[in-house]
């Protein structure tokens, strides 16, 4: 079989070798950086459902890539026998008000259905479920037991053992090998290439900032409320994440939008009031117009393909991705979704 490069050590691009790897094929990484250089090594790890109700290509995909995690990881972690630090331990949404409530509780219907019967999403009282103490408006919130929780470094760093377990090289550099066929998984600058390439914009970067505190709730789900992820790790750390900044003059510096972050979870929740700042983190996340993860056969270039743009929902919807790159690439089989190709995030002409 011939050999495949992927270029980009980020989550998209590792599981992708992953499961290319898993079906015989011979795979070479290669990165310009360090494995996780970009989003990838962040912190917060938040693998997390859209809402269930105005289902989509995107909602149904994400689900099904939610569903798979749990034994993708395991495979991750079994070939190379370092530990990912995935947990499918569900997601707390405090409920602020009445109207919050009635949605939510229209929503626990459609979860049913479109949920499968895999996953649930009810409405309860805070003091119901186990974890951080939180303070909710309407003493109400959502629990849902699909989200789970992994380590982007742990990750990271337990995809380039079961690669190396497999025989797969993971090399520093930033042209793949004559003849290969490629993967670009590159992120931000994956995405700028991408579109000086077609001669119109294919999305860019948006700063997020993010905190890791030494709290120990490894063992409870996941928090969510106006925007703010908390996420506690197998660990004994607890991250928070994140900000969503598409103007920034420093890509790599935190500051106050950060602190601002750290503030609402202390104030979300009395067991974070005294839990010291262990790293913050700031870093660029590859956002494609359509703001879903986009990938397919790079137009004009025989042989290579486009993996990039997962934007807060990478390491959530890598599993689905790596397996639908290994069906296109070993078997010139198109499972791409509606919204996910790089033809859905041109520009529309003018009529």
């Amino acid at each position: 079989m011939a050999e495949i490069a992927v270029m980009g050590a980020g989550v998209l691009g590792l599981s992708a070798a992953f499961s290319l790897a898993r079906r015989g094929a011979r795979v070479v990484v290669i990165e310009r950086d360090h494995v996780g250089a970009g989003a990838s090594g962040g912190l917060v790890g938040a693998l997390a459902p859209h809402v269930p109700e105005q289902w989509n290509s995107k909602k149904a995909f994400q689900f099904d890539s939610l569903i798979m995690a749990e034994g993708f990881w395991s495979d991750v972690a079994r070939t190379g026998g370092r530990d990912p630090g995935y947990a499918r331990l569900g997601r707390v949404q405090p409920l602020s008000d009445a109207a919050a409530v009635a949605l939510a509780r229209a929503r626990a219907e459609t979860a049913q259905t479109l949920w499968q019967g895999l996953a649930a999403w009810r409405v309860c009282a805070v003091e119901e479920v186990l974890g951080l103490r939180l303070h909710s408006p309407s003493g109400l919130v959502v629990h849902d037991t699909l989200s789970a929780r992994l380590s982007p470094r742990r990750a990271g760093a337990a995809l380039v053992s079961a690669l190396a377990a497999m025989g797969c090289e993971i090399k520093r550099g930033t042209a793949p090998p004559a003849g290969a066929r490629v993967i670009w998984a590159t992120g931000t600058q994956g995405l700028t290439d991408l579109g000086h390439d077609l001669g119109v914009p294919m999305g860019g970067a948006v700063k997020g900032q993010a905190a890791l505190l030494r709290a120990d709730w490894r063992d409870a789900p996941q928090v969510f409320a106006e925007g703010l992820h908390l996420v506690p790790q197998a660990d004994g750390t607890l991250a928070i994440g994140s900000t969503s900044e598409r103007g920034f003059a420093d890509p790599g510096a935190t500051d106050d939008q950060l602190e601002a972050l750290i503030a609402r979870a202390r104030a979300l929740s009395p067991d974070l009031t005294a839990a010291p700042v262990l790293e913050r983190w700031a870093g660029l996340r590859p956002r494609s117009p359509s703001r879903a993860p986009m990938l397919g056969a790079w137009p004009g270039r025989a042989g290579q393909y486009v993996l990039n743009g997962g934007f807060k929902i990478g390491f959530g919807m890598a599993p689905k991705l790596a397996e639908v790159m290994a069906d296109l690439v070993l078997e010139d089989r198109d499972t791409i979704p509606e919204g996910f190709r790089i033809s859905d995030n041109l520009p529309r002409p003018r009529v």
